[in-house]
């Protein structure tokens, strides 16, 4: 029996991740059907819908804990493919399951996929505090607000609960859900906000985020701007968030550390605000030459002159916007309450980075 486990599992790997524990399932009740009927197990059927497949293998693991005899290494390959419904509902067959279907090894890689780029390391650490969640009774009421996964807490979540008395709140898997439930605040920066207000193009603001599973977006909160109220704005989608790049709050000034890099072409971060009462945000540019430079990269010797050209290209030539100067050795912010203040600078050196605002460029340029 072992055996044709084994032989069973190394077919499958060949077979889709969502397939995986449905297929074999069903393999397994077929061929004990066969060792009582005689014949030999006959081969799955096609079904369309993969999340579907995934509910009845783990259904069927709950009644069939057949799945237990394969070899450690199998065991794991076939959880590692689960979705994360998947592993809540598996986690309820027995107690070898539930801690294996709960740790960190597991989640994270959903993790990583899906939430990875919107959350970075600050976020990650306020999660994992334990006050954050156990003082509010966090874990009783998450699951009743995330469909398709409603059904996990009355199911799987009260025999967790008198198996294990405290759920660990620092665990990859409760940080997962408590972003999957739309209930946990976290920071962010969101691109080209207010849904690409004029005001705001190419830039990118501080703002407390929220999950809506619903319609796969976000709902945003923005620091108030002085004396107005905080804005809110929802339908954020995914390619419009980022993790803050730097750990500097809104109101404080960005140590520039990249002045003495920075060279015609480069592409470019500053702080900007419109005074002192607002939060900064961060716009997009591009280094330029100096006007005694004629732009030939072969003479160019623009990168040795302490006086630094930033150009907003978004804007039309003439604009009050389309130019900034900065002293690359004395750099502090630089501004009135005409024009605005200009704050620290960070140079980009990621392509994704630069390709992401390129990506954003306005198709009129803005006066």
């Amino acid at each position: 029996m072992l055996l044709f486990l084994i032989s069973l599992f190394s077919s499958l790997l060949l077979i889709s991740p969502a397939c995986l524990l449905w297929q074999f399932l069903k393999n397994c009740r077929s061929f004990s059907t066969a060792q009582f009927t005689g014949h030999s197990p006959s081969m799955p059927t096609k079904a369309s819908n993969a999340a579907r497949k995934e509910e009845t293998a783990v259904e069927a693991a709950a009644e069939n804990s057949i799945i237990l005899d394969l070899p450690e290494l199998a065991l794991e390959l076939i959880l590692e493919k689960l979705s994360p419904a998947a592993l809540l509902s598996m986690a309820s067959v027995c107690s070898s399951l539930r801690c294996r279907c709960r740790s960190d090894h597991l989640w994270g890689r959903h993790m990583n996929q899906k939430w990875r780029r919107v959350i970075g390391e600050e976020s990650e650490r306020f999660m994992s505090k334990e006050e954050s969640f156990k003082h509010k009774g966090w874990m009783n009421s998450v699951p009743s607000c995330i469909c398709p996964l409603s059904w996990i807490k009355s199911k799987y979540f009260g025999g967790w609960r008198s198996a294990s008395p405290s759920l660990r709140f620092d665990s990859t898997m409760s940080c997962y859900l408590a972003l999957e439930s739309g209930k946990f605040w976290f920071p962010a920066q969101v691109y080209n906000r207010e849904k690409g207000h004029a005001g705001y193009k190419l830039s990118c603001y501080d703002a407390q985020l929220r999950y809506d599973r619903r319609s796969d977006t976000f709902f945003a909160r923005y620091p108030p701007h002085g004396r107005k109220p905080a804005k809110f704005e929802e339908g954020i989608e995914w390619d419009r968030v980022r993790a803050s790049p730097v750990n500097t709050c809104p109101h404080d000034l960005h140590v520039s550390n990249c002045l003495s890099d920075l060279r015609p072409g480069d592409h470019f971060e500053i702080q900007w605000r419109k005074n002192k009462e607002f939060p900064y945000g961060w716009w997009y540019g591009v280094v330029g030459h100096l006007e005694s430079c004629d732009g030939d990269e072969s003479h160019c010797r623009c990168h040795e002159n302490d006086t630094v050209i930033l150009e907003f290209r978004q804007y039309m030539p003439g604009s009050i916007w389309r130019q900034a100067i900065i002293n690359r050795k004395d750099h502090r912010e630089k501004g009135n309450e005409l024009d605005g203040f200009y704050g620290g600078i960070r140079k980009l050196h990621s392509k994704e980075e630069i390709s992401m605002w390129t990506r954003l460029w306005p198709d009129e340029i803005l006066e």
